[in-house]
C-alpha cells in the first residue's frame, strides 16, 4: 500500500507498439518543431472517476490494445527524433513504440486531487517522464502513457515530446486514444495530416550544443499552483465590462444610447441564460444603424481577451512593479489557419508561435481593462499570415530554441486553449471530472487555459506563480470577483 508520503507506486511499465507497420516518410521538423527541443515533454492528462467492480488492471490489456490503434494513427508518437550529417532534426517513424506504465496510488481519492486551494504534488505522481527535454527523443521514447489507480477513480496522463507535437497534434491523440477504446477499436474521426509543405519547413539548422540543449528556467524554483474557475456566467460579466461603453455615448437620431443602456439588457441577457455573444450582437447591429451619428471604436473583445486583460493587470498589481517596469504578457497562437493557404485544421506538430504585447506596468494599473484587452488585441489580429512568415524569416536567420520562463521578473506566458476538446475523452467509463497537467515548463508566470468541465463558456486557468504572488493574486478584488467560489 503507497503510504501517503510517496502515494503513487509505479507497478509496471511495458513497451506498446502500433497495431500495423508504419509506412510514414521521415517528417522534417519545423521552424515550429525545433524551438521545442529545450521544453519538456508536454504532461497532461484526466482524471475519471469509475464505480466498476472489474479492478481497473483488468482492463489494462484493453487500453494498451487502443493505444496501439491510435499509434498506428499517429506514428510519430512510436517513432524517435534523429539529426542527419546536415544537422536537420526528423521525426522518424520506425515503430519502436511507446512507455506504458501501470501504477496505483490507492490512499488518494478524486475529492484530494480537485478539492483544495493549490493543486496537490501528488498530481505530479501521475506522469513519467519527469524532467525530460525533448531533445531526448534522439534515444528516448517520443510518447508516454501512465495509467494510475486512486481509491475511487483513475488518472490517464501522457507524456509527450513537445518538438514532435503541439496542444492541437495532443488532444487531437488523447481523443483519438479515447475513442478507440469506448468504440471497440473503431476510429472514425479526427485524422491526423502529415503534410510538410508549408512556410514552417526550412533549409535553416539548429545549432545544438553538446549533450542537447536544456531547459531554460530554473526547475527548483519555489511555485504555488492553483486553479481558478470562472463560469459563463462570471465570464459573461467579465467581457460585458470590458466592452462598457459608459464613459462614452453612442449619440442617434433620436436620442442618446450610453453604456448603462447596453449593459442593463446584457444583465437581463445573462439571468435569462442567452448566449454571451449577444452583447457583440447588440454593438454590431447598433453600429450599423444609419442614424448613429457618432460612435466610439468598433472593436469588441472576445471573453478570452477580456480574461487575458484580467489576469494581466492581477498579476501586475502583485508582483509591486515599478511603474517604469515594462511588462510581457505572451499568448501561444496557433497558425493554422492564419496561414495562406492554411494548414489542415489537424495538421500534425507544432503549428504556433509566441505573440508577445508590451506595456508599462503603471499604463497596465493606471488604465482600465478595456485598455488592456485593446492592446492584446492588437497584438493577436496583427498576427497574419505576412506577420508569420517574418517571424519565420526572423528565426532562420538566427536559429535558436524557444526561451521559455521569466527572465526579468514581469513576464506572463499563457498556453493551452479553452477551445481544446479536453473532455471530449471517454474511454469507457464517461467524461473526465478534472483536466491536470504535470511538472514540465512551469515557472513564474505561466499560465494554461482549460474549457470548465460544464462547458459552455467556462474556463478553468492553471496559475503558476511565486508563493508571494500568489497570495497577492487571491486579495485582488478586481480578480477574484470573477472567479468561482469552490
Amino acid at each position: 500500500m503507497p503510504s501517503l508520503h510517496h502515494p503513487v507506486t509505479v507497478i509496471s511499465r511495458c513497451t506498446v507498439v502500433p497495431h500495423q507497420k508504419s509506412t510514414l516518410v521521415d517528417l522534417k521538423l519545423s521552424v515550429s518543431d525545433l524551438p521545442m527541443l529545450s521544453c519538456h515533454y508536454i504532461q497532461k492528462g484526466c482524471l475519471f472517476t469509475r464505480h466498476h467492480t472489474v479492478p481497473l488492471h483488468a482492463l489494462l490489456p484493453h487500453l494498451k490494445r487502443s493505444l496501439s490503434v491510435a499509434l498506428s494513427r499517429f506514428p510519430p508518437l512510436a517513432g524517435r527524433l534523429s539529426t542527419d550529417s546536415h544537422g536537420h532534426v526528423f521525426s522518424v517513424s520506425d515503430d519502436s513504440g511507446a512507455d506504458f506504465f501501470f501504477a496505483e496510488a490507492r490512499s488518494v481519492h478524486v475529492r484530494d486531487v480537485i478539492g483544495g486551494i493549490d493543486v496537490p504534488e501528488v498530481v505530479k505522481g501521475f506522469f513519467s517522464f519527469d524532467g525530460a527535454v525533448s531533445y531526448e527523443g534522439h534515444y528516448r521514447p517520443i510518447l508516454a502513457v501512465q495509467v494510475t489507480e486512486l481509491a475511487d477513480g483513475v488518472f490517464i496522463g501522457c507524456s509527450v515530446n513537445h518538438s514532435i507535437t503541439d496542444g492541437t497534434s495532443f488532444w487531437n491523440f488523447f481523443n483519438t486514444f479515447a475513442e478507440v477504446s469506448r468504440a471497440g477499436m473503431k476510429i472514425v474521426t479526427r485524422q491526423p495530416d502529415f503534410t510538410r509543405e508549408s512556410v514552417l519547413i526550412s533549409q535553416a539548422v539548429l545549432k545544438v550544443p553538446p549533450g542537447g540543449p536544456k531547459v531554460t528556467f530554473n526547475v527548483n524554483e519555489p511555485l504555488r499552483e492553483r486553479i481558478f474557475s470562472f463560469s459563463r456566467e462570471a465570464i459573461t460579466e467579465l467581457k460585458a465590462t470590458v466592452n462598457s461603453y459608459n464613459k462614452k455615448k453612442l449619440t442617434r437620431g433620436n436620442g442618446d444610447i450610453d453604456g448603462a443602456e447596453l449593459m442593463g439588457k446584457q444583465s437581463n441577457d445573462k439571468l435569462n441564460g442567452k448566449d454571451n455573444a449577444k452583447l457583440t450582437e447588440m454593438l454590431e447591429s447598433l453600429f450599423a444603424r444609419d442614424d448613429v451619428v457618432s460612435v466610439v471604436e468598433k472593436k469588441i473583445f472576445s471573453s478570452f481577451q477580456s480574461l487575458c486583460a484580467l489576469l494581466w493587470r492581477a498579476i501586475t498589481r502583485a508582483r509591486k512593479l515599478p511603474s517604469s517596469k515594462t511588462t510581457t504578457f505572451r499568448m501561444a497562437v496557433n497558425c493554422r489557419q492564419r496561414l495562406s493557404p492554411k494548414l489542415n485544421p489537424y495538421y500534425f506538430g507544432n503549428a504556433i508561435q509566441s505573440i508577445p504585447t508590451y506595456a508599462a506596468a503603471g499604463e497596465v494599473l493606471s488604465r482600465d481593462l478595456r485598455w488592456c484587452a485593446e492592446e492584446l488585441n492588437r497584438s493577436v489580429t496583427a498576427h497574419d499570415d505576412g506577420k508569420i512568415r517574418s517571424v519565420v524569416k526572423e528565426w532562420e536567420e538566427n536559429p535558436r530554441c524557444f526561451p521559455l520562463g521569466n527572465f526579468d521578473g514581469a513576464s506572463i506566458t499563457i498556453g493551452s486553449s479553452p477551445r481544446f476538446p479536453m473532455y471530449d475523452n471517454d474511454f469507457g467509463w464517461g467524461r473526465p471530472v478534472a483536466v491536470r497537467s504535470g511538472r514540465a515548463n512551469k515557472f513564474d508566470g505561466k499560465i494554461s487555459a482549460f474549457p470548465g468541465r460544464e462547458g459552455s463558456g467556462s474556463v478553468d486557468l492553471e496559475v503558476i506563480l511565486s508563493p508571494e504572488t500568489m497570495a497577492a493574486v487571491e486579495s485582488d478584488r478586481e480578480f477574484m470577483r470573477y472567479v468561482s467560489k469552490k
